[in-house]
């Protein structure tokens, strides 16, 4: 699973619990782009960021 490059964000895992309380895997998978962003020297990089992060302005895209 990918993760996010700003805050590590990634997936978690628990359980699914039915009405007769039957526990099944499940796993929440974060909203992670692939995004291409400028680095501190200029460059331009590829990464997986989370679009919390691409929301708040913590990653300046390219």
């Amino acid at each position: 699973m990918a993760k996010c490059a700003i805050c590590e964000k990634g997936a978690h895992f628990g359980n699914n619990v039915s009405h007769s309380h039957r526990k099944t895997p499940k796993m929440w998978k974060s909203n992670v782009k692939s995004v291409r962003v400028k680095t501190e020297n200029g460059a331009t990089k590829k990464m997986y960021v989370c679009t919390s992060c691409l929301k708040s302005g913590k990653v300046e895209r390219a």
